[in-house]
């Protein structure tokens, strides 16, 4: 096991090619963080690697770098590199990173998953036949192409897991497996999880030989982050999100988490009346139409994005300034890959959580993971009463007599 490491070296110091220190200069990157400077040697060294990092630790350039070292310094035919990933959204930012890094060198890659037109098929047909150095894919595309007999993954040299415990969530073991089979068994085995449960143990000792273990702050919100939650009952929470935002202009870049494609829809309805401008991302939408979404959002053209938990881990977005979680995650380790959107690269952020009676339980099972309590605050007077903090207590439906109901005023009051 190896330690978490507080010192941060200069990407200068690894003496990677050239061509990818050129790269990661005109990027911006200077300094490595903790899992790349445990990682990279590693790597280049040959050596297979499990590694527990959460999201917004930079773990995929940890993988990427060395991988593209090796590339950019010998003459290489044929698939070199697969990355298995759980999502569209992941395998687009994997993709979008090695074009980034491997701007100066050549290097080819291509991203491969579902929920296209089918007019990308026929060019991942040719890059799977006649080989691409980096191929970035899920595991439901993959297996389609496998099955249709042309796919050549002989000269497969490196094996890289993402996100390899949302893979077992999802229910891709035995799809990792079938695609295992393919590969040559001569071959170096990265596995990165943001956990590391029993069942991520039992998957490395099958794929991953004599590995070395790197575990890099698990389970925790990053620093830099401001964690609050506001105890609310229901209808409180989209006149209190409106609220939170109006007059916020130093919050550049808002990122608003719900659980279902119904109340998305309602929240970036009530913000667009408020004249803000958002957008929403669900799977109501076809994957090219999210890409154009996130795109926006990453240029600042859209300042608030309200999405699923499809978004919740894999992507790669910088200095959001706000999250906000309209419910609390049924998952304690998704609300830390939620938080992880915010205070990336050193930056500071806010991550605030409404909470309403039926979710104080899975809020207490979070601050039990995180080892903190979140600073819990009432409602604003003018939205009525806050629920009483109590996560113990039998979940109860808000008394009739309490309905919050907003008035052209400006102001609610119990009706």
């Amino acid at each position: 096991m190896v330690v978490f490491c507080l010192r941060r070296m200069n990407f200068k110091d690894l003496n990677l090619n050239d061509k990818l220190t050129e790269a990661i200069e005109y990027m911006g990157f200077e300094k490595t963080t903790p899992v790349q400077e445990q990682a990279i040697p590693e790597i280049l060294d040959g050596k297979d690697l499990i590694c527990c990092a959460q999201t917004g630790t930079g773990k995929t350039a940890a993988f990427i770098l060395p991988i593209l070292n090796k590339l950019a310094s010998e003459e290489y035919h044929g698939s070199d590199t697969l990355i298995i990933v759980p999502t569209r959204e992941l395998a687009v930012q994997i993709h979008q990173q090695v074009q980034g890094f491997s701007y100066f060198t050549g290097v080819g890659s291509l991203a491969i998953y579902g929920g296209g037109d089918g007019s990308e098929w026929e060019q991942e047909k040719i890059a799977l036949t006649k080989g691409n150095s980096i191929i970035v894919a899920t595991p439901g595309k993959l297996i389609a192409h496998l099955r249709m007999g042309y796919v050549k993954f002989d000269t497969i040299r490196h094996l890289i897991l993402d996100e390899a415990d949302r893979m077992l969530d999802m229910g891709f073991y035995e799809d990792i497996q079938r695609i295992i089979s393919f590969l040559p068994a001569k071959r170096q085995n990265l596995m990165f999880s943001a956990t590391m449960p029993p069942k991520i143990r039992e998957l490395a000792k099958q794929v991953l030989s004599n590995p070395h273990e790197i575990n890099i702050a698990m389970s925790k919100p990053a620093e830099g982050v401001l964690q609050a939650v506001y105890l609310t009952h229901d209808d409180q929470k989209i006149p209190l999100i409106n609220s939170l935002i109006a007059g916020k202009e130093d919050y550049q870049s808002i990122l608003i988490f719900s659980a279902t494609k119904k109340s998305v829809a309602e929240i970036a309805k009530s913000l667009k009346g408020k004249k803000f401008t958002v957008e929403r991302i669900s799977s109501d939408l076809e994957q090219r139409d999210r890409e154009d979404v996130l795109g926006r959002f990453k240029a600042k053209q859209v300042r608030v994005l309200v999405a699923t938990d499809v978004l919740s881990r894999g992507i790669d977005i910088k200095d959001i300034s706000l999250i906000i979680n309209y419910n609390v995650p049924a998952d304690a380790e998704d609300y830390v890959h939620r938080v992880g959107r915010t205070a990336r690269a050193s930056s500071t952020g806010v991550a605030l959580t409404l909470v309403n009676t039926e979710d104080m339980f899975r809020l207490k099972r979070i601050e039990e993971l995180i080892d903190s309590e979140i600073h819990k605050l009432p409602v604003p007077e003018e939205f009525g009463k806050s629920p009483v903090w109590n996560p113990n207590a039998r979940p109860f439906s808000r008394p009739k007599n309490q309905k919050f109901k907003k008035k052209s005023g400006g102001k609610g009051k119990k009706k």
